[in-house]
């Protein structure tokens, strides 16, 4: 962990280095979809990647210079990490002078006793709970996930090409199991090659997804596929990206064969043709 960067001066790059890439489609998406009023108290969810550790440093600087008035609770879920990536979160963190809060899961071992080989449907949602239970406990009202532009668009063309269906990564949305509390995505529009980027410039080293048996299997997963295939379009339409996107703000019910309703109901275009 050679030439890391001074808190100050990544900080100042996030303002004005990423600017463009970063931290104004960041501001958008808060924005446009109205995720932050003045009275909240987030908890912002950190894995110790690339991810979340930029929405951590976007939030904080959003709190210092913006006009709202909230609260952040920094925690990170401990399901089950070796102890070198434990420190590793550890240390990113004070050198990004983000003010964590640990607890301890055992997400890692129960997710690959419950699950078929490949743990890691069950274990983001063995996460997300434990995640809204330690947010409730905290109590804050909102739950802040690193999810940016590429997961949203992957997440439309894996319903589309491996779960026969069109819905995508919605960029906030109501608990349903843990009352007042509201998940919100604040990175939705920033594209992740730019989180990348950020990262690398500050000299640290994020964690992957520090589960050995996903990272053994990366490669050949379905999301992976999707990244490589969209990657692939792009090179013939570089606006295929924001298309995908858009695509899920303009979809025609009058030019659909069926859609699901609020309470689930399938509806048929044949019922009013």
């Amino acid at each position: 962990m050679n030439n890391i960067k001074a808190l100050k001066e990544i900080e100042r790059s996030l303002i004005k280095s990423y600017r463009k890439y970063i931290w104004v489609p960041f501001v958008k998406g808060i924005n446009e979809f109205d995720m932050i009023q003045d009275g909240d108290k987030i908890a912002v969810a950190i894995s110790g990647g690339k991810d979340s550790l930029t929405l951590a440093k976007c939030l904080q600087e959003l709190k210092r210079h913006g006009k709202m008035n909230f609260e952040l609770e920094f925690i990170a879920m401990d399901p089950g990490y070796n102890n070198k990536n434990r420190e590793t979160l550890k240390y990113n963190c004070e050198r990004l002078g983000i003010p964590l809060k640990i607890h301890n899961s055992d997400v890692f071992e129960v997710s690959q006793k419950v699950s078929d080989g490949y743990p890691c449907y069950m274990c983001a949602r063995m996460r997300r709970g434990n995640l809204y239970a330690k947010a409730q406990e905290l109590g804050c009202n909102k739950l802040a996930l690193g999810h940016h532009f590429d997961d949203v668009i992957e997440t439309i063309m894996l319903n589309i090409l491996f779960a026969g269906n069109y819905k995508t990564m919605m960029p906030k949305l109501h608990s349903q199991n843990f009352e007042g509390l509201e998940l919100i995505r604040p990175m939705y529009y920033v594209r992740e090659e730019s989180v990348i980027n950020f990262i690398n410039s500050t000299g640290l080293h994020a964690l992957d997804c520090a589960c050995e048996v996903a990272q053994k299997k990366e490669e050949g997963s379905m999301r992976g596929y999707i990244k490589n295939l969209i990657a692939r379009v792009e090179e013939k339409n570089p606006n295929a990206a924001i298309s995908i996107l858009r695509s899920a703000e303009n979809v025609e019910l009058g030019a659909i064969i069926g859609y699901k309703n609020k309470d689930g109901k399938k509806i048929s275009f044949m019922e009013e043709y």
